[in-house]
């Protein structure tokens, strides 16, 4: 049985059309024990559902990201029960905020998140968080709400995930810390224990180095694993062990 599990993907994207089902398979045959498809709208978040359906290693997290959100975006309560009710819907999410291409819609972002951080505490499920240059207005609602869950590719300071590890949040890393550049990365998965730390992809997004370039797929995880191991000078199993132990923690998996 494999040991990765991939805490955060897009198999739902187009990219993957042609591929899709082969790919899966493929997989799960390599190592790749878990991967939560995570929705952006209600469209993606219902694929991640029926996917999640037919693959017993699939499981959805269905939710509003925050660039899917725009001044007629209205959050749809009666669907949003309808996908949780579903048993292999574990998370809420992809939700946040995002202040890095456009701030014309934040305060419509900060209404969503807040509303989708309620809806997620009231049905006692994580939630699994994007932010991107919006790290005080993440912290502050994360601070008011206290949810459960985890802040996918982090790109904030220690000091920052250090806050949010006492809060109980887990810290999610992907192929970002495998790039050359990735010193602020690096330095946050040296400062938090590992007991708090999920492995992602965010495929088809963010492919780890030597892949870099390519459409990311959860078995590169491997990459990011390694590159996690030699950070912590520890064991390559070990990191795998533990971190499907905190996924399956957070998502009562």
């Amino acid at each position: 049985m494999g040991m990765i599990f991939d805490s955060h993907a897009h198999y739902d994207d187009t990219r993957f059309d042609n591929s899709r089902d082969e790919l899966l398979l493929e997989i799960s045959q390599n190592g790749v024990c878990g991967i939560i498809n995570c929705g952006t709208d209600i469209d993606t978040s219902a694929f991640s559902v029926s996917l999640a359906e037919k693959y017993d290693f699939v499981y959805a997290a269905v939710g509003y990201h925050p660039e899917s959100v725009n001044d007629k975006t209205v959050f749809d309560e009666r669907q949003m029960r309808n996908l949780i009710n579903n048993k292999r819907t574990v998370a809420i999410g992809e939700i946040g905020l995002d202040y890095y291409w456009d701030t014309t819609f934040k305060q419509k972002q900060i209404e969503m998140f807040e509303k989708q951080l309620i809806f997620a505490n009231e049905h006692s499920l994580p939630v699994i968080i994007h932010d991107r240059e919006a790290h005080g207005d993440t912290l502050e609602l994360i601070k008011k709400h206290k949810p459960k869950g985890v802040l996918h590719c982090f790109s904030g300071s220690v000091e920052m995930a250090k806050e949010a590890v006492n809060l109980g949040l887990y810290i999610g890393f992907g192929g970002v810390l495998t790039f050359k550049n990735s010193k602020k990365a690096v330095e946050v998965a040296e400062a938090i224990p590992l007991e708090s730390i999920l492995l992602e992809t965010d495929a088809p997004y963010l492919a780890p180095e030597p892949n870099r370039g390519k459409l990311n797929r959860s078995d590169y995880i491997e990459f990011v694993a390694k590159k996690l191991a030699d950070i912590k000078n520890i064991d390559y199993d070990e990191v795998l062990n533990q971190t499907l132990k905190n996924t399956k923690k957070l998502f009562n998996i």
